[in-house]
């Protein structure tokens, strides 16, 4: 019979004492510098310097069973198989524990009693998590997040068709679960009708996006993720960021929609106060993706991965006897909750689009209102070449011609504004870097927002000439932007361009780009208008 969550069935291996045994620095093939013991709801960690040692706890919490030994050894080796998609030198190998509880040997004769997960061992310093604590965290980190993510995902395999799971009733089962599992551990009335309530908008959502997750097993987004993206699950390593620890003892809770996968990460960073953070990841990993179709379920999925990790802490409840530690657990629990229940509010929507010449800071504007507003931001330097692909290489000095002919940007137009009517459709305000330089593009923009009931913007992205020709050379330089602009065309748009009308004067603003204040002051009066977002 599968437990309830209030009691999870726990085992008699991997126990303090088998814990503390190991703590002997003549068991191990290698120097010990250290011992520290990191406690989970599921799993010990053993650190002893240069390696860890990774145990799984006999418990049964009905989404995962580790009561058996064959089970632990299992899901051992499906832990190492998994993670070595994302880092190859971080887990390492399985190895049995001989002996007894109490006189333990790593790998030794005998009978075994144990398994353990040995990797390769990083600073907990090294956390992002714990670089969060400390303020480290940078907008760099972020970008290294999305990118690597975004690129696991796009190579991730496809859960088959006539696979059970990634369907719409699969997807919907575990945030069923969710509440099932949570109702039972909690006391308060308050606490059980905000249960209530995010259940019911839990269903509701459901019902009206149903339709898009059956469509999207379909398409082939249903892939073997990770399952449980968040800070504490990635570290720099080598300098480079690295996730480990993804869910090996659950399929349901791997072979998921990849945009489950992400809003986890971002929920993560919304729940640590780092809005701005999250809308730039989202941001990115849809640039990254290109999988915008996507969007109308993300609130619903950050939701559940809120709930998810509400649930989590309150598993605990029944392992800790200090009220204290019982009473921060419910907070923790509290503010997950309250978090989902933000995730249901009515949004705040507005479409602004950019306008000036190549390299006068459109993309920095843009990507503020992404950080301030959680504008879903569109690139057409990005979106040309996802339609187009790269421009050839002997059209690369005149961009007349190729994916920047007359016939290529009308076409990249009408995609931008396709992909931000469906953005706006789905809740959230949108921002498109584009040059805008032609009234006719101003005016279908427009037309966009007045179809979507949204706010339009026009910023008008103002910098002296020399500033833009410095900037231009910044930006090759480095060699990652995606733009093709020179120098030259640069000035065939400033003679090209066709100014705004006195009406859409009315409906714009301008920004001085090398002035941090006057992006400043627009950020401030679009708050002001929009007080919700």
């Amino acid at each position: 019979m599968r437990l309830s969550a209030r009691q999870p069935r726990q085992g008699l291996t991997v126990s303090q004492a088998l814990i503390n045994a190991l703590q002997n620095p003549a068991l191990y093939p290698h120097a010990v510098t250290e011992f520290k013991v990191i406690e989970t709801h599921i799993s010990w960690v053993l650190l002893t310097g240069p390696y860890a040692y990774k145990f799984k706890k006999a418990v049964d919490f009905g989404f995962l069973d580790f009561t058996g030994l064959a089970a632990r050894k299992h899901f051992c080796e499906e832990e190492v198989r998994l993670n070595q998609r994302l880092t190859r030198d971080l887990y390492l190998e399985v190895l049995p524990i001989t002996g007894s509880e109490n006189a333990p040997q790593l790998a030794g004769d005998g009978p075994v009693i144990e398994y353990t997960v040995k990797m390769r061992q990083f600073p907990q310093s090294q956390l992002l998590g714990e670089m969060q604590t400390r303020g480290e965290l940078a907008p760099e980190h972020i970008d290294a997040l999305a990118e690597r993510i975004a690129s696991f995902h796009l190579q991730a395999p496809k859960v088959p068709a006539e696979h059970p799971l990634g369907g719409a009733e699969a997807v919907m089962s575990p945030v069923r679960q969710n509440f099932e599992q949570v109702r039972p551990l909690l006391a308060e009335p308050a606490d059980l009708q905000q249960l209530d309530a995010l259940e019911a908008w839990a269903e509701t959502s459901f019902e009206r996006l149903r339709p898009l997750l059956e469509q999207r097993k379909a398409d082939g987004f249903i892939r073997e993720c990770h399952g449980d993206l968040h800070l504490g699950n990635a570290t720099l390593l080598d300098g480079q960021v690295v996730l480990f620890d993804c869910i090996e003892f659950n399929e349901p809770f791997r072979l998921i929609d990849v945009v489950c996968d992400a809003a986890f990460l971002a929920m993560d960073l919304e729940d640590r106060g780092l809005k701005g953070f999250s809308r730039r990841f989202v941001s990115r990993w849809l640039e990254l993706t290109g999988d915008y179709a996507a969007l109308p379920l993300l609130n619903f999925y950050k939701a559940y991965r809120a709930m998810v990790r509400g649930k989590v802490n309150l598993f605990r409840l029944a392992q800790e006897e200090s009220d204290e530690r019982r009473a921060a657990i419910l907070r923790q629990y509290r503010n997950y909750a309250s978090l989902a229940e933000r995730y249901s509010a009515i949004p705040s929507c507005f479409l602004a689009i950019t306008h000036g010449v190549s390299a006068v800071g459109k993309s920095y504007v843009a990507q503020r209102l992404t950080e301030e507003f959680g504008a879903i931001r569109l690139r057409s330097d990005v979106e040309r070449k996802r339609l187009f692909g790269e421009q050839p290489a002997a059209d690369r000095e005149r961009l007349t011609s190729g994916i920047y002919s007359a016939q290529a940007s009308t076409a990249t137009y009408e995609h931008l504004h396709r992909l931000a009517a469906g953005a706006l459709q789905a809740g959230f305000p949108v921002a498109i870097d584009a040059t805008y330089l032609k009234e006719a593009q101003r005016a279908a923009a427009r037309q966009v927002a007045e179809n979507n009931g949204a706010p339009f913007l026009i910023v008008d992205c103002q910098a002296p000439e020399a500033l833009i020709a410095e900037w231009l050379t910044e930006r090759r330089a480095a060699g990652k932007d995606p733009s093709d602009a020179t120098l030259e065309v640069i000035r065939a748009q400033q003679a090209g361009r066709e100014p705004l009308t006195e009406a859409e004067q009315q409906r714009s603003r301008r920004v001085d780009t090398h002035l941090t204040a006057s992006l400043d002051d627009l950020v401030a009066r679009m708050r002001n208008h929009l007080p919700h977002l």
